[in-house]
Order: structure tokens, then C-alpha cells, then sequence
């Protein structure tokens, strides 16, 4: 795992974007993003149980799996959005970038590879893309039965309960210790 600022540069979403400011872990975690490195599933197994994820399923991200719809698909992974529940995932094979917002409303960039594991908390908005090589196999755990609703960034999603419990937790904290 790597973290560091967006550029904000124009260019390919699949390209490192790197400003050459990195992030550290602990950063990540003031804005909510918990980041873990398990080189076999049992230490996945172990979190899953200890944060009650009871179901998984295997996506894989490749023109190769998904046909013609695969920029598609890419695209809309890469529209600025949150989800409300925790987004977690585990990446098996290839690499790719989860861009999150900080408390600035400025990107952070993470990428990934094989063998980490990101949560992401339910509220934050943030975006994903593959890396340039096409190809990420993930591993996405969840604590119900399987969903994944977008909620595309729009005016007044700000004002959704779960994307103000976020802030909350994560975002008011952060201010009033500065």
C-alpha cells in the first residue's frame, strides 16, 4: 500500500497521479480508512469474524472478464460517491487506486495490491479505479447480504445520515483537535 496526495493533473485515471506527499497510515485512519496486510485469506478470516462480515464474493476487474462494458464500469467506479454501508475489500491479484476525501475535501490516493485490505467507513466519499495494467481481482466482504449502492456525489447528499455520522465521527473530530 502507498498513500499520498492526488495531483489533480489532468491524464489517464489509471496513471499514479502522484504529488510526491505521502500519507501515512495514521492519517488514513483519522479520516476512517483502516488498512491491513494479509499474505493468506485465514488472517482475512480472522478480521471477518471480528468486525461480523458474513458474506464475500470475487470480483474481477479486466477487459478481459467484463467485455465491452469494462470502461464503462471503470468510469462509473471512478464517479465520486459514498456507500452506506462499509466498503471492504481484499485484493487477490493486480493493483488499483481507492481516492478518498480528507477533512481538506482534497484526494488521497491509495493504491493497492495484492494481499492488502482497505476499509472504507460508510459515509466517506471517494471513487476507484484499476491502475493501468487493466486488472484487479478483489476479495468484498460484507456484513449482510451482498449490495453495493452507489450514491453519486450530488448537491444535498451531504445532508444523508449516514454521510453526517461520518462527518461526525470522523471529519468534526479531526477540526476540533486542530
Amino acid at each position: 500500500m502507498k498513500a499520498y496526495f492526488y495531483d489533480n493533473l489532468p491524464g489517464d485515471q489509471r496513471l499514479p497521479h502522484d504529488s510526491g506527499k505521502e500519507v501515512t497510515v495514521a492519517e488514513l485512519e483519522k479520516v476512517g480508512v483502516l488498512y491491513f496486510r494479509f499474505p493468506d485469506v485465514e488472517g482475512v478470516n480472522g478480521l471477518a469474524s471480528e468486525r461480523g462480515y458474513k458474506n464475500r464474493d470475487e470480483i474481477i476487474v479486466s477487459p478481459e472478464k467484463m467485455g465491452a462494458i469494462y470502461e464503462t464500469k471503470v468510469r462509473q467506479f471512478f464517479d465520486e460517491h459514498l456507500h452506506e454501508d462499509e466498503e471492504i475489500r481484499y485484493i487477490r491479484d493486480g493493483a488499483g487506486y481507492f481516492d478518498v476525501r480528507n477533512e481538506g475535501d482534497e484526494w488521497i490516493r491509495i493504491k493497492l495490491v495484492k494481499d492488502d485490505l482497505i476499509i472504507l467507513p460508510a459515509g466517506i466519499y471517494h471513487r476507484f479505479t484499476t491502475d493501468d495494467t487493466n486488472y484487479i481481482q478483489a476479495m468484498r466482504l460484507f456484513k449482510e447480504e451482498p449490495k453495493w449502492t452507489p450514491l453519486n456525489r450530488t448537491e444535498g447528499l451531504d445532508e444523508n445520515p449516514y454521510r453526517q455520522e461520518y462527518v461526525t465521527q470522523f471529519l468534526k473530530a479531526q477540526a476540533e483537535q486542530a
